[in-house]
């Protein structure tokens, strides 16, 4: 670790801020480019202690970067995470204010709910099917808080991997019952089709994302508890949205959700 825990606290409350106010901020490393990975989670842990101090419930995880060739563009071993707060979360049909958020995206994905706890290190992708509960759709809504969406990996795992908002809906079902890896997932905006993809995009199954996150959770101390909802990472590209737009994604198997920006 090479920031001190004044620093830490203090980048924490910059990160937090530019989240909760909507404005943008320059990324961190511009200041402080000796900040280390550790540094980065460290601010991103000292953020979500702070949000659960205010009354706040930490409900989830989410996987960011969870594509081979992203990973390698980045020059990085693993993905990245971020946690979930309450305030984030909406259901089918839902409208989110666009105001609150700076420049959104949207990008499909599968969310897993598990009904045992998954601790690192050494896990693997059968003990992620074997804690799971079950799978549904989400849409996670990304925002990063950096101006012109410019940044590097540190920067955006201490602005919590970009989370802001994220969508659940269509259909509960048992893992053992789907293939996640050529799952298709088609999303629209305003009735035309912006994606398509499948679940192999996500680290070729969404479940590796589940089972990295354990491990790299291992790393600090912390497991996944039994529960926890968890956004595996993009099978779609992200994509800009604005005032206005209607989103609707459809899952194969899962059934389909939608919510509008306003």
């Amino acid at each position: 670790m090479s920031l001190d825990k004044a620093t830490i606290e203090k980048l924490a409350k910059h990160c937090e801020d530019a989240e909760l106010n909507a404005h943008e901020i320059t990324k961190i490393t511009d200041d402080y480019p000796e900040m280390t990975y550790e540094d980065a989670y460290d601010i991103q842990w000292t953020a979500r202690k702070a949000k659960e101090a205010r009354g706040h419930k930490i409900v989830g995880m989410k996987m960011g970067l969870t594509s081979q060739a992203k990973m390698k563009q980045m020059g990085v071993p693993n993905p990245c995470y971020g946690y979930l707060a309450d305030y984030f979360a909406y259901g089918d049909g839902a409208e989110i204010k666009i105001d609150e958020l700076i420049h959104p995206k949207v990008e499909a994905e599968i969310a897993f709910i598990l009904k045992d706890d998954l601790q690192g290190p050494g896990c693997h992708i059968g003990d992620v099917l074997a804690a799971t509960d079950f799978v549904m759709p989400a849409v996670e809504i990304i925002d990063s808080r950096y101006k012109d969406f410019k940044f590097d990996l540190k920067s955006v795992i201490a602005d919590n991997s970009s989370s802001s908002r994220y969508v659940t809906g269509g259909r509960m079902r048992d893992i053992k019952d789907l293939d996640l890896k050529t799952l298709g997932v088609v999303m629209e905006i305003n009735g035309e089709i912006v994606q398509l993809g499948a679940g192999a995009a996500v680290l070729g199954h969404p479940a590796t994302a589940i089972a990295m996150l354990a491990n790299m959770l291992s790393e600090r101390g912390e497991i996944l508890k039994a529960g926890t909802y968890i956004l595996s990472g993009a099978i779609t590209a992200a994509v800009s949205v604005k005032k206005g737009d209607n989103v609707t994604v459809k899952f194969q198997d899962l059934g389909s959700l939608s919510f509008r920006f306003v």
